[in-house]
């Protein structure tokens, strides 16, 4: 799949060895990963087949928006757009779960 980023720092955290956006490393790790399977993935059902992902569609205001996990309290969250090629992730935010 494609991705677009909505927070340049989660564009340079993917890719820039060096900088953590202040999160901590097993976080940076988690979330590096989680980019690779979804650049790798060539539609929505992989990520609901790897249930360690616990990727699922939010409620409310942000039901246009899913959730992946990087760990027990962090989240990733997405969007999902249709191109005209296919489907377009835009990564969102990392987000504390219990917040």
């Amino acid at each position: 799949m494609d991705v677009r980023f909505e927070d340049d720092d989660l564009d340079r955290l993917e890719t820039d060895a060096g900088f953590n956006a202040g999160f901590d490393a097993a976080i940076v790790r988690s979330f590096r990963k989680t980019m690779q399977l979804i650049r790798a993935a060539p539609d929505e059902r992989t990520f609901y087949q790897m249930k360690s992902l616990h990727y699922e569609k939010l409620k409310g205001k942000r039901s246009n928006q899913r959730s992946m996990r990087l760990n027990k309290q962090w989240r990733l969250i997405v969007e999902l757009e249709v191109q005209a090629n296919g489907k377009l992730v835009v990564v969102i935010s990392i987000e504390d779960y219990h917040k």
